[in-house]
Formats: C-alpha cells, structure tokens, sequence
C-alpha cells in the first residue's frame, strides 16, 4: 500500500560564516578548499512513512533538528538533498517560494506551537480562518462564511468568538483558531509542532483531546512533535526519534517506549516521571553533544555520550536497521538487531 508521506535520504543544511578569529577556523583555511564552506547539519539523512489515518510521533531533545525537518516537509524550507514523496508526486522538486500556491498546499498543513504568535494580530479569528479558505480553495461570499463557520464549530470555538481578535482570546481559544484554521481547507496531513506547549495543563487535555476526535472524524493522519513524551505514547501509532539531525530509533510506540532499544531512547524514557514509581533505571549520559556543524561522517552523533560507546563508533556510522517487533534503530549495540 502506498504510504500518504514517504521521506527519503532527506537532508537540510545551513552555511555557516567562518569569523576566521578561532584556532579552528584558522586551520579550516588551511586544510579546507577555498569554496568550501561549513555547514550545519540540521537533518541528515532521514527517511520515513507515514501512512493514511496514521499518527506518528517524532521526539527528540531542543536542537536535534526537529522543527527544521517539519518545516521542510510543509515546504516552508526547501531540502539540501532527499525527496518528500506525498501521494505519488515528490514536492522537494516544488521550490519553498512556489508551494504557497500549489495545488498540494491544502493537502497538508500545519498547526504551530504558539497560536497566538502564529496568528495576525490584525486578523479577527474569522479572518485567520478564512485566509487560507480564500487563498487555496477560492471560496468568497456565502461559502467562505460556511466554510468558516464549520471549522469553528469542528473545534469547538463559538460563533460570538470569531469576530474578536487574538489579544481578546485565551490561550485554549487561540489555540481552536490555530487548529481550526488548518482543518478547514480540508488537509490529508496535520504536523503538529508541540500545539499545547503554550497552554495550561488543564487546557492542554481539552486540546489534545479535541485532536483525537478530529482525527477520526476527518480521517487525517497526523505528524506530532512534541516533548512530552507521556502524550505521544497516549495519542501516536508509531514514534521517531531524533539526535543531532538523525532518527536513532523508530518503531511502534507501546513498543519503543516499553523496551527502548538506542541508548539514547532509553535515557529519555528512562526520565519521564511515573506515578507507580516503576520504570527503566535512569540513565546518566556524560558528556555534550558533538558539534552539528560538519560532523565527521563516520562517527556515531551520539558517541562521547553513549554509556557503551567503543572504537567501532568512532570509525562507523551506525545505520538504520531493521530490529525486532517491526522496528528500527541506529546502534551497533542494540538487542535484537536483524
């Protein structure tokens, strides 16, 4: 069966400007090219599905890569290398500055992790709604108002509400509008970048609950980014997960969850607070991150931290590979590697 979303080999890297004041850009001017130019490796190499009606979860600590990858999938950024496969065309050939106005624009769409700086302050919750109705789906007059009107309703948000604007909201109906206002152009694909990471926790049940039954009235299939670890074992089918631009470890996520298979999974699952006390031992992981910027190809992202770290990490980039259970996972270490 062919996947809604296929991810292929997909990278995006950012040049950096050497400031030639550092002992290390010094002795880059020496053994570097004069036309080479440092680079961060902000996704590299990640290929993944995400099939109809599914949700996935993609996980990862603060600058593993993970808003760079959703941004590239939603063609807010266009990729270094790699292909993103939706359907059956490939819009990593669409240029970023084009995708605004294709026809595939409506078929994903994103909610962002701050609705209310993600919405325009002079935009009435009407008018943030009816933006992308107008501009994708060329509706004006009586089915605009419709349109609009429903999408409200599917979120919950009050009719009274949608003349106000977003200084006159609260954070959970900001939150409706945000929602509210990718839904009604009628996607296949929602990402959801940490959509609740700005409210309350109270509010943050509602809205997470509200997506649930969104999903399965509507049928979409949903990427959700998050930290909360806790949530996307409660709402997604399968998880990712994300180091230094790479996914270490995929795979269903009662089952990545319940039995982490990279080190790296084990920590992070090993850290998420449990009311019965009973969970993996912790995991104390030394050191800091490598450097994104150029990492040597052949030594593993997450060596100088990994408790069994050795020499063939240093010499050997550890691939993806198939493991038990239907999963995956990058280390050369892992049980139940095939």
């Amino acid at each position: 069966m062919t996947p809604l979303l296929d991810v292929a080999e997909l990278s995006k890297r950012f040049p950096v400007a050497a400031s030639g004041s550092t002992l290390k850009n010094l002795r880059r001017r020496f053994t570097r090219a004069a036309d080479e130019q440092s680079q961060v490796h902000a996704v590299d190499d990640v290929s993944f599905t995400i099939a109809k009606g599914e949700t996935v979860g993609l996980v990862g600590e603060s600058g593993c890569g993970k808003s760079t990858l959703v941004r590239a999938l939603t063609r807010l950024l266009d990729p270094t290398a790699g292909s993103i496969r939706f359907s059956t065309r490939d819009l990593s050939l669409v240029p970023a500055r084009d995708f605004a106005k294709d026809r595939d624009r409506g078929r994903i769409q994103m909610v962002f992790q701050d609705a209310g700086e993600s919405i325009n302050p002079r935009f009435t919750a009407f008018d943030a709604i009816a933006d992308p109705v107008r501009r994708l789906k060329h509706l004006s007059g009586l089915a605009l108002v419709e349109t609009v009107d429903k999408a409200a309703r599917q979120c919950g948000l009050p009719t009274e509400l949608l003349g106000r604007y977003p200084h006159q909201l609260s954070g959970g109906q900001r939150a409706r509008v945000g929602i509210a206002r990718a839904i009604a152009v009628e996607p296949e694909l929602l990402v959801l970048d940490e959509p609740t990471a700005a409210l309350d926790v109270s509010v943050q049940v509602v809205i997470l609950k509200l997506l649930a039954r969104l999903k399965t009235e509507l049928g979409m299939s949903y990427l959700f980014v998050s930290h909360d670890l806790s949530v996307v074992r409660l709402l997604c089918d399968r998880v990712l997960v994300m180091y230094l631009g790479k996914i270490v470890e995929a795979g269903p996520a009662r089952a990545v969850f319940d039995y982490p298979l990279h080190p790296y999974t084990r920590a992070l699952v090993a850290a998420v607070p449990r009311l019965d006390g009973i969970g993996l031992a912790k995991l104390r992981l030394s050191g800091e991150p490598m450097s994104p910027i150029d990492p040597d190809p052949n030594v593993c992202r997450f060596y100088g931290r990994c408790p069994r770290g050795a020499d063939i990490c240093r010499t050997q980039m550890p691939p993806l590979r198939r493991a038990a259970e239907g999963r995956e996972v990058a280390c050369h270490f892992a049980a139940g590697g095939a």
